[in-house]
């Protein structure tokens, strides 16, 4: 809860700390006193967005400081969640904001970013103002409404859920589904290229080596006359000439003189083995020109197998060699396609099961709503007969449709606000004040259910006045008995509810106008509440009014402590 309130240089206040009850707080002052101040200041120091003109002027810097105590557990798993230490059960969260437009955050007097600030300031602080009327004017909002009733969140987190896992399971199957058709004509373009390319068998290198092949056959006879004549001239039987012969014959002038010098001796081996090697030549020569293969078939035959290749090859703009990598690449391109395939079939399947169980789910969840409906709808309605509307018939027009992330519920509260009329939306008939109490009654009955510790009402008490003003404070002092309750109210009913009470008072010091809160004892109280009723300078008469009413309500308050302790 939030135990005290330390302002500095905010506006109108130079310096104020507020200490508060646990139970009921409740502000009071002249309009324009700076009430609003207080709730900026809190605004400020939960992490919520200022401006720098809040700053008092002629002042560098506005500081707000919240001390926290009794830490809730919701609260202490978000600290730590955060890395954030919190000794003793207490919390300081301080706020800096400067004249010229910066701003700076501490926790437990460590420095910390504004959005720390506003994540744990959510779980610490609920304020209730005339905008949070419009919630009740949203029917989107109300389905919310109705679970925080419940209370029992499990099947609706269940839903959500298997309904998030349905909706992944969907993006990913169109994104496929999408995929699958602008791969439909690629598909069509690789099983051509694939087939071409296996009709023809082509293989790798074969380009090349049929190039070479047709080369050769177009000059086939040329080549074999050609190696004919070398092989004769260089070993020809007919020849005299012949290059053998001449080498055998000059390795024979030579032959006398080889020992008598050595240089004639290698001079006649190297001739012997010139003539060995020439010997080899011509005979390499006759076996090429043999096999040489003159059949004018298998050059029709080549010269159309090139032509065949030449043709697939222009098509896909590409070599021999480049088509058969093409067609590698294509099969496994089509085999990746292929699993894409089957994982939508699969993803089918799945979304079809999850689809099955999101349905049972929402029907599930539908089913648990109706049932809370029914005990909302009476304990709302027993809240708002104590609160002067006994005569309110509170409807909620449960219908059920798709499926959304909340269900497949829509709820929207209908009222009827005198007896004999049809209930109606409650943005079409419900005034300022019965809205004010309808929020009163739905945060009583949710009350024991809302985990965030502290609860500030800004004027909800606008539109209201006489016994239903005393019902409010009545059930604002009820709600006080389970969360910390600020309330800032311009009616004496339910200022002597309070078990503290504060008033904001605006004075004027030389030059300058500075507000002040102060903690009001006893007959402090009494003024306040006899100014209240009837304005500045009350009367004897109004003053002892003021002391009975606090007196018959404070006795009320002990008596309810007494009862608590003793139970």
């Amino acid at each position: 809860m939030l135990a005290e309130l330390e302002i500095e240089n905010l506006a109108v206040i130079a310096h104020a700390r507020i200490p508060f009850s646990p139970h009921l707080n409740v502000f009071t002052g002249e309009t324009g006193a700076g009430k609003s101040i207080l709730l900026h200041g809190i605004h400020a120091v939960l992490g919520q967005r200022v401006t720098r003109d809040i700053v008092r002027t002629g002042c560098k810097k506005a500081v707000v400081t919240a001390l926290f105590t009794h830490l809730d557990p919701l609260v202490c798993a978000r600290l730590d969640a955060l890395s954030i230490s919190h000794t003793d059960d207490e919390l300081l969260l301080t706020r800096e904001i400067a004249a010229d437009g910066g701003s700076a955050a501490r926790v437990n007097g460590h420095t910390t970013t504004v959005s720390v600030l506003r994540e744990i300031g959510d779980a610490l602080i609920n304020i209730h103002g005339q905008h949070d009327n419009q919630v009740l004017l949203a029917p989107e909002c109300h389905l919310q409404i109705l679970d925080a009733f419940g209370g029992d969140d499990t099947l609706l987190h269940q839903y959500q859920d298997t309904f998030r896992q349905l909706q992944q399971t969907a993006k990913r199957l169109n994104h496929l589904a999408k995929q699958e058709q602008d791969k439909a004509h690629r598909r069509q373009q690789l099983k051509a290229l694939v087939a071409e390319v296996d009709e023809l068998g082509l293989e790798q290198g074969e380009e090349e080596a049929l190039e070479e092949e047709l080369n050769l056959l177009q000059h086939a006879e040329s080549i074999a006359a050609a190696l004919q004549a070398a092989a004769e001239a260089i070993d020809g039987e007919d020849a005299d000439g012949s290059a053998v012969l001449l080498t055998e014959a000059a390795a024979e002038e030579l032959s006398p003189f080889s020992d008598m010098r050595a240089e004639f001796a290698v001079l006649g081996e190297r001739l012997a083995a010139a003539g060995i090697e020439l010997a080899d030549i011509a005979s390499e020569c006759r076996s090429l020109r043999d096999g040489m293969d003159l059949d004018p078939q298998r050059y029709a035959m080549v010269q159309k197998r090139m032509l065949e290749i030449r043709r697939l090859s222009r098509e896909y703009q590409c070599t021999g060699d480049e088509l058969v990598e093409r067609r590698d690449r294509a099969e496994e391109e089509l085999a990746q396609m292929q699993g894409d395939t089957a994982e939508i079939a699969a993803l089918r399947e799945q979304k079809a099961q999850l689809l099955e169980t999101v349905s049972a789910q929402a029907k599930a969840l539908s089913e648990y709503r109706a049932q809370t409906l029914e005990r909302f709808i009476t304990a709302v309605t027993e809240q708002l007969a104590f609160l002067n509307m006994p005569n309110v018939i509170l409807v909620g027009k449960h219908t059920t449709g798709k499926l959304t992330i909340h269900g497949m519920d829509s709820l929207e509260f209908l009222i009827s606000a005198n007896r004999g009329e049809e209930p109606r939306p409650l943005a079409r008939i419900a005034s300022g004040g019965e809205l004010s109490r309808i929020m009163l009654a739905l945060k009583c009955v949710i009350a024991d259910r809302d985990s965030i510790p502290t609860l500030i009402f800004d004027e909800i008490d606008t539109g209201v006045s006489g016994k239903a003003a005393q019902k409010i404070g009545m059930k604002l002092r009820e709600v006080g008995q389970l969360r910390q309750v600020l309330c800032v109210t311009h009616l004496s009913q339910i200022a002597v509810m309070a078990d503290q009470h504060l008033m904001i008072e605006k004075q004027t010091e030389g030059t300058r106008t500075e507000t002040h809160v102060m903690v009001l004892e006893p007959e402090g109280r009494v003024h306040e509440i006899a100014r209240i009723m009837g304005g500045e300078n009350p009367s004897v008469l109004l003053l002892e009014t003021a002391r009975e009413e606090l007196k018959r309500w404070q006795k009320d308050l002990l008596a309810e402590g007494e009862d608590g302790q003793e139970t």
